[in-house]
C-alpha cells in the first residue's frame, strides 16, 4: 500500500512540475526536489524494519558486527549517491552527476575492501 501512495505522490509531483516548466522552470525543479525529499523521508522511515531484521540475522549468523556495519555503509553510499546524481541530472548537470556516480562506486569499493581481505585470508588459511 505504501508503494501505491509513493507512486501517486511521484506522478502528482511530476504533473505539478510540468505545469510550471514552461513559465517558471525553476519552480518545477523545486517541486521535483521537494517530492524527492518526501519520498526519501518515507523510505528512511521504513528502515526500522530492515534494522530489526538485520539484528535477527546477526544473531543467527554469530558473525562479526563489522560486516553488517560495512553492509549498511555501502547501502547508504549507494542511495545517497543515486539520489544526488539524479537531482544533478534533472537540473541539467549530467557531467557532475557522472562524476558523483564514479565517486560513489569508488567509495563502495573502498568500503568493501575489508571483506575482500577477509576472504583472501580465509582462502590462504585453507590452502596452507
Amino acid at each position: 500500500m505504501d508503494m501505491l501512495k509513493i507512486g501517486i505522490l511521484g506522478i502528482a509531483g511530476v504533473m505539478l512540475a510540468l505545469q510550471f516548466k514552461a513559465g517558471r522552470p525553476e519552480y518545477g525543479m523545486y517541486i521535483g526536489f521537494g517530492v524527492c525529499l518526501l519520498i526519501l523521508s518515507q523510505a528512511l522511515s521504513g528502515m526500522d524494519a530492515l534494522f530489526g531484521t538485520m539484528g535477527i540475522l546477526e544473531k543467527y549468523l554469530n558473525a562479526d558486527n563489522v560486516y553488517f556495519q560495512i553492509l549498511l555503509k555501502v547501502i547508504g553510499i549507494t542511495y545517497v549517491c543515486e539520489f544526488c546524481s539524479d537531482i544533478c541530472k534533472d537540473a541539467g548537470y549530467s557531467a557532475i552527476a557522472s562524476q558523483m556516480e564514479i565517486f560513489g562506486k569508488l567509495s563502495v569499493l573502498a568500503a568493501g575492501m575489508p571483506i575482500l581481505l577477509a576472504i583472501i585470508e580465509s582462502i590462504q588459511g585453507i590452502t596452507e
